[in-house]
């Protein structure tokens, strides 16, 4: 082609824009516009709100699918009943031991202490009902929540997840299998059988060994059977109701948790992200459930 067919620049000469200082539009800065800045605040502040509101709203109606279930017989096949078999042995059997440890270490730090303050104080009359409303009430469900999440929860977490970003989830679903009944189900109601049963024996453990340092040291010269029983006088009629019913739902929401964290994992989540994850939600959880429990009391 010949120079002659070179059609001439707009401005005339072979001048060169970028070289002479020129800017073409997709290059100029956008300036600093306020509502702008403003606006990606708060979008950024509504996904952060709609993610844990979804968490949430997916736990209520999870818990709902799981206490519903659980009355329907056909929903008890032998796949669940094996599931519901081998969780519950690992939360109770493989948690006792370490739920015993912390009662006793409840009994030496709070209970044992508990009972010589208030014995020098001249309130040994109030030792039964303090007791049950700080010990038995607010400290072991919390306790037990912790060991349960730690232990038991994690679990959860790592094996659904596992399986969710695996695709083993959306195998089972294609094979007409439903996870939700098959896993989450079972293991919910693990978690609930055996919250109420380390709460339990949380509790004796805290107060029995309480009670064993406060004889050894003097404070205390009653029997033993007589110290339970002023505990038990100390208990009012609601909380025969509300301490066990607290053992229960925090047993409840730390297995419901664990497994729906471990179901909603997406294909860019691993273990660096899903065990921080279910480990706070956990702990969300179970200071929560504390707290909604003692609004009222």
């Amino acid at each position: 082609m010949s120079e002659d067919n070179i059609a001439p620049r707009e401005g005339g000469g072979d001048r060169d824009p970028i070289l002479e200082g020129d800017v073409t539009p997709h290059r100029q800065r956008r300036p600093f516009v306020l509502h702008e800045w403003i606006r990606e605040k708060l979008a950024w502040l509504g996904h952060i709100t709609r993610h844990q509101a979804r968490f949430f709203l997916i736990m209520l109606g999870a818990s709902w699918g799981v206490i519903y279930e659980s009355f329907r017989s056909h929903s008890w096949r032998r796949t669940v009943c094996y599931e519901f078999g081998v969780t519950l042995n690992s939360v109770i059997g493989g948690g006792l031991i370490a739920t015993l440890f912390a009662g006793t270490l409840t009994g030496v730090a709070a209970v044992s202490q508990t009972i010589y303050w208030l014995g020098l104080a001249g309130l040994a009359k109030m030792t039964g009902s303090i007791l049950v409303n700080v010990v038995i009430r607010e400290i072991a469900p919390i306790l037990v929540g912790i060991l349960l999440l730690g232990r038991n929860g994690m679990l959860s977490v790592t094996e659904l997840g596992l399986l969710t970003t695996g695709g083993q989830i959306r195998s089972m679903q294609a094979q007409g299998l439903d996870p939700f009944l098959l896993l989450v189900m079972p293991r919910t109601l693990a978690f609930t059988v055996g919250g109420f049963t380390l709460g339990i024996l949380f509790s004796f453990a805290a107060l029995l060994t309480g009670y064993i340092i406060s004889r050894i040291s003097g404070v205390i010269t009653n029997p033993v059977w007589t110290f339970f029983y002023d505990v038990v006088v100390a208990m009012s009629s609601t909380d025969y109701l509300v301490i066990p019913l607290k053992f229960i739902t925090v047993g409840f929401v730390v297995g419901l948790g664990g497994c729906l964290t471990g179901l909603t994992a997406t294909n860019e989540d691993n273990l660096r992200t899903l065990l921080p994850r279910g480990f706070s939600r956990g702990m969300l959880i179970v200071m929560a459930v504390s707290v909604l429990f003692s609004l009222d009391l």
